[in-house]
């Protein structure tokens, strides 16, 4: 890519901050100031420019049309199942958002709920979450305006599709949980804005002192009460509801990837809380209860997770742990979920990312492996302790998402909605490897390509990473990938530490000051590809999301010379001020605290993709893209790393572009048109810069 660009202005400040006796340059600050008119007409020049750009790539149009023609296919998601109804999502194919219907039964008629395509001219009011009360005639949802963290709750009747005159706004980082009778509903907010000058800051401002409320049908927000808070600490985020039975509120305060638990007996409110984990020293995650027998799943003292049995016909000794009987010990294998149904303990592990399915009994005896429809990653749905089935999605990177009904008499899974595809899964295969990190650490990729590819270094090759926040990755279908791979693309997925795929050793083995071993895992990676003739380094495209923006940013930094374009989205890009925006101080606990530990600054200076641009690199070409609309990671983090990749930027250097998202958020929500659009123009900068014929 030899073009030339003349970038747009973008002024230098004076700013400079002292961290721990070091002078840190911030030029750029003045981009914070999202509705400035400065910063308007910078946005608009950069969006002008790419789209020049991208303009002159040949392949983009008929990208985006093989795009739209692969995700036209029926999609579902998962059923509910309350009061005999069956309540789920269906897209049509290119519906820019998914419909909700609700049926009687298994084979009644089907009937439209709610439809969130009318709300919004350009699809962006989105459908975030719902909730069937439990006889299954109301129901509360939450949508989300322009891909917002911020959720509006209504309350709808599931016979006539009216909405009662309930509403419950400024709701973020919340479950929706009924009341057993029906009253009412809890939710979780950071409460309203206290002014105009507050709310005008919603993508700004730091939201702390999370709440759990409960909503009393028939009455005003303002009358909502405070069930749970913890003033002692502005940074936990509380969440609960009630258990199935009605009998206990659980009450969750999170803190990065470790949380409080407690309950409080609903039928003897004025006997106290019930603590089961007072302490956020780990993770504790409720499976479910049986009158006085609580499942309880943890990695206190166990990495990789077990399952622990609480009597509570004991409060006060509940959160006595030497008393927790302990059903099933840690294993060798990661435990990602439990589900209490049917008199059992259905668990899903993984194992090397891949998903295993096992049946116990209640005090946790071997009964069976539950068949899986193939090597994939399967995802237990929403089910209750008499349920005699349940419903999974399953999928793999060339197996759409695919709901399946598990029969737990038989074991037998049956296919709830088929699919019609518009390609040939069986062209393509997947193969797993493994890297060696710098430090010996074993890192697995996922590898899939056309069959009988030629291992000679010519193809075109997507390395995708996001390693962190425990979040596990493994084997899931994206209509987006397969338009990849028809380019002839190779598609490589990286299971890297900071991950939960091995367990919470592997998880913090990529926080803090230990963020390094992610990127080296991710570089390890590379070379693998390249040392086995999949791609070549000018061949080698990088690509991640969010915490996976920050890791592809990094990673192209710290080896420009391995990759041939690098395309970090919605990225945490400014480590030394993520946590001063929006819900940031949630991630120290990740990434650590620029202000509060020397040896966390440090650690974050050294790798801070905003603080490491060097004038005189070659980068790769890249392509940064954001939100308007993110209220999760500041938009500013991106505008700051991009103004100063092209302040350095010679007349040699490859291009540095920004595409930036107009009424959209962090992602969620996102209507299909503008991902396949924003799809279309990563593939065309893609094509451009990997030389794609």
């Amino acid at each position: 890519m030899a073009d030339a660009f003349e970038y747009p202005a973008a002024r230098g400040a004076d700013q400079v901050d002292d961290y721990f006796g070091t002078a840190v340059a911030d030029p750029y600050r003045w981009m914070e100031e999202l509705d400035s008119a400065e910063v308007k007409q910078w946005v608009e020049a950069e969006n002008a420019l790419t789209q020049q750009f991208l303009a002159e790539v040949p392949r983009r149009a008929a990208i985006h049309t093989r795009l739209m023609e692969l995700v036209n296919y029926e999609r579902f998601g998962a059923p509910q199942r309350e009061g005999g109804r069956l309540f789920y999502t269906h897209n049509s194919g290119l519906q820019n958002q998914a419909v909700l219907y609700w049926q009687e039964g298994e084979g009644g008629e089907r009937h439209v709920l709610l439809d969130p395509n009318g709300l919004a001219a350009d699809g962006t009011v989105s459908l975030e979450d719902y909730a069937p009360s439990e006889d299954g005639k109301l129901l509360a949802y939450a949508l989300a305006e322009a891909g917002s963290d911020v959720r509006r709750i209504r309350v709808r009747v599931v016979e006539t599709g009216e909405d009662l005159a309930d509403t419950v706004e400024w709701v973020k980082f919340s479950m929706i949980g009924w009341a057993r009778d029906g009253s009412g509903f809890y939710y979780s907010s950071f409460g309203p804005p206290a002014s105009d000058a507050e709310r005008a800051e919603t993508l700004k401002r730091v939201a702390s002192f999370h709440k759990l409320y409960f909503h009393r049908l028939g009455t005003l927000q303002a009358k909502d009460s405070v069930v749970y808070e913890r003033p002692d600490d502005p940074e936990m985020l509380v969440l609960g509801g009630a258990t199935r039975d009605g009998r206990y509120l659980v009450l969750r305060g999170g803190k990065g990837h470790t949380n409080t638990l407690a309950l409080q007996d609903l039928a003897s409110p004025d006997a106290g809380i019930i603590q089961i984990a007072p302490v956020a020293d780990a993770f504790y995650s409720r499976i479910g209860n049986i009158g006085e027998r609580l499942w309880l799943m943890t990695n206190k003292d166990a990495p990789r997770g077990r399952v622990v049995e609480i009597d509570l016909s004991q409060p006060e000794s509940a959160a006595d742990q030497a008393r927790w009987k302990t059903v099933l010990p840690e294993s060798e294998h990661s435990l990602e979920s439990v589900e209490l149904v049917n008199g059992l303990l259905v668990l899903s592990y993984l194992v090397d990312a891949k998903s295993r399915v096992e049946a116990r009994t209640l005090d946790g005896e071997f009964l069976r492996e539950v068949a899986l429809p193939g090597i994939g990653v399967a995802r237990m749905g929403d089910s209750k302790p008499e349920d005699t089935d349940l419903f999974y999605v399953f999928t793999n990177y060339t197996t759409p998402a695919t709901i399946y009904r598990l029969d737990l008499t038989t074991f037998e899974s049956t296919v709830w909605k088929p699919l019609t595809l518009r390609f040939d899964p069986a062209a393509y295969a997947t193969r797993q490897i493994f890297a060696t990190s710098k430090d010996g650490t074993r890192v697995p990729l996922f590898v899939t390509a056309r069959k009988g590819i030629a291992l000679d270094g010519a193809n075109p090759a997507l390395l995708y990473g996001y390693g962190g926040f425990s979040v596990s990755l493994g084997p899931a279908y994206s209509s987006a990938r397969m338009a990849w791979l028809e380019l002839g693309g190779i598609y490589a997925e990286a299971i890297l530490r900071g991950g939960g795929e091995y367990g919470e050793t592997w998880h913090d083995a990529g926080t803090k000051t230990r963020k390094q071993n992610v990127f080296d895992d991710f570089i390890a990676c590379a070379e693998l590809l390249i040392a086995e003739g999949y791609t070549s380094p000018a061949k080698l495209a990088i690509n991640g999301g969010s915490n996976g923006g920050l890791l592809v940013a990094a990673v192209a930094q710290q080896r420009p010379e391995l990759f041939g374009a690098a395309v970090p989205q919605v990225g945490v890009l400014d480590m030394l001020r993520f946590d001063r925006f929006t819900i940031g101080y949630a991630w120290k606990p990740e990434y650590g605290s620029p202000s509060e530990n020397e040896d966390e600054f440090r650690a974050l200076y050294r790798y801070s993709p905003l603080h490491n641009v060097r004038r005189g690199v070659r980068y790769p070409p890249m392509l940064v893209t954001t939100a308007d609309h993110d209220d999760r990671v500041f938009p500013a983090h991106s505008f700051k790393f991009t103004a100063a990749m092209q302040a350095a930027a010679g007349p040699d250097s490859a291009p540095v572009l920004i595409r930036i998202e107009t009424r959209a958020g962090h992602g969620a929500g996102m209507p299909l048109s503008k991902q396949m659009e924003g799809t279309a123009d990563i593939y065309g900068f893609l094509a451009k810069a990997l030389a794609i014929a």
